[in-house]
């Protein structure tokens, strides 16, 4: 190879800096495989050589690929089931599907024998009012003080801010004595007869009396000294008796229940004619109560509605414990929404329920006990030293002193003496047996009456109302 001189081309790549192969011929020859040649190799721009330069290339020749060779057997196979003439059975598939089927026909059977043992009965409507107005043909406002035996402690009114009827329905609204009436605190507290006999409004029925009531239904006295006031709060309680009466039959109420503390919505039914005698003989049926109060700080708040049948010689035998059911919710509060009640009695049977007929709340079963006198336990009881006769013993019912006519009763009360607060849950401000339990109670409206929000907010609030009697119409 000729030396070339720096000066003939000083900007030339020095020869030992060239690559002996360049790229273009790697690529083509690099797929070459079991061969040995001479590639020509140009001379690079601005290079001169004297003779071609050859440069020899070794290509070391790949190993073949193995071919994949198969074990399988050469040759047909053996199909013995295919020679079988006779067919075989499945017994497994055979002994799972005749259980199933076998499973399927009893579910059957008994779904159908239970729903042919669900009674079916034939209704006659006696009542059906949304409220465009409020029909006295249909409803009474009863005006009393005492609390209905109860000891509550509203004044029940016909005040048209206490019921009302709009768009939404019947209105049932505690308001509070000073806010709508001309009597002073003072005059609430001390001093002062309140008397409904002589302004003529007083409904008092002597057949509703209770032995609870430890004053007048008509008329009270405020004194300091005794510790009684006249009743804080006033609202309203409304009948259908005398108008709208059921012996057996079905009730539905859509309503949104009062809220706040120490409210007490209901809807119930008593007697029409107290045929076995004062209360509780001749029967009370509570197709829904409630609590006011807000179920995040009280534990019987208004998350929970109760039916109950009343039902003893006296008010201090009742036998409701025998005879009442709860349902709670663990995200409904029932006065925030509208919601159905409903009631179905019978001769042999009676239940309330809750937004549907399969949602019961009370189911009670006439035909399981002798009669209600046996399934009470009064026999060889003792009340006050006395032993109590069988208001009932004249019936051959086994559900007497459910076997008459009741009348339907929408209401909203405030507190009580009777328990239905129990003392001592949740920062209950006065104490039932206290003589001056009322007046506790008002003492402490600074920390119930923030809750009660607005009249619409604090009112029970009745959408509708319908009663059928058992039977055929006419």
């Amino acid at each position: 190879m000729e030396h070339i001189s720096s000066s003939h081309n000083p900007f030339a790549t020095p020869l030992v800096a060239t690559p002996a192969e360049s790229i273009r011929s790697r690529r083509l020859h690099s797929g070459l495989e079991d061969a040995t040649g001479e590639i020509d190799i140009k001379p690079t721009s601005g290079i001169h050589f004297n003779s071609l330069t050859t440069v020899t290339v070794t290509v070391t020749p790949t190993r073949p690929r193995r071919r994949f060779k198969s074990s399988r057997l050469v040759g047909e196979f053996e199909k013995p089931w295919l020679l079988e003439k006779k067919r075989q059975w499945n017994w497994d598939s055979i002994i799972f599907y005749t259980c199933v089927g076998i499973a399927l026909a009893i579910s059957g059977y008994i779904c159908w024998s239970a729903y042919a043992e669900v009674p079916k009965h034939e209704w006659c409507m006696v009542l059906d009012e949304d409220f465009a107005t409020l029909d006295t043909k249909i409803w009474n406002h009863e005006v009393q003080l005492n609390g209905f035996g109860t000891g509550s402690f509203d004044w029940t009114t016909t005040d048209p801010r206490n019921s009302y009827v709009d768009a939404e329905g019947l209105h049932i609204v505690p308001t509070l004595t000073l806010d709508d009436t001309h009597y002073t605190e003072a005059q609430l507290l001390n001093n002062t007869w309140l008397n409904l006999t002589a302004d003529g409004t007083c409904t008092y029925s002597v057949q509703r009396t209770s032995t609870l009531a430890d004053w007048s239904p008509c008329e009270v006295y405020s004194n300091t000294t005794s510790g009684q006031i006249l009743p804080p709060v006033r609202s309203a309680r409304l009948t259908t008796k005398g108008k709208k009466t059921i012996k057996y039959g079905r009730v539905e109420v859509v309503a949104k229940l009062a809220k706040g503390d120490w409210l007490w919505p209901a809807i119930w039914m008593m007697p029409e004619d107290s045929v076995y005698g004062e209360w509780p003989k001749s029967g009370e049926i509570d197709i829904i109560e409630s609590r006011g109060n807000d179920a995040q700080t009280y534990s019987l708040g208004n998350n929970i509605v109760t039916s109950t049948l009343h039902w003893g010689t006296t008010y201090l035998n009742d036998a409701y414990l025998k005879s009442t059911s709860d349902w709670g919710a663990q995200r409904t509060k029932y006065g925030e929404g509208y919601h159905t009640y409903g009631l179905e009695w019978t001769e042999d049977y009676l239940f309330t329920w809750l937004d549907g007929r399969l949602r019961q709340v009370l189911y009670f079963d006439f035909t399981k006990n002798v009669d209600m006198w046996t399934y009470g336990g009064f026999a060889g009881s003792t009340v006050n030293k006395t032993v109590p006769s069988n208001p009932w013993s004249g019936s051959t019912r086994k559900n007497t002193p459910f076997d008459q006519e009741f009348y339907l009763i929408l209401n909203v009360a405030v507190g009580g003496t009777n328990n239905y607060f129990p003392d001592n849950l949740g920062g209950k401000p006065w104490v039932d047996a206290s003589s001056s339990a009322m007046k506790e109670f008002y003492l402490a409206q600074n920390a119930w009456l923030p809750s009660w929000g607005t009249p619409e907010e604090r009112g029970m609030i009745v959408k509708s109302v319908k009663m059928w009697q058992l039977g055929r119409c006419g």
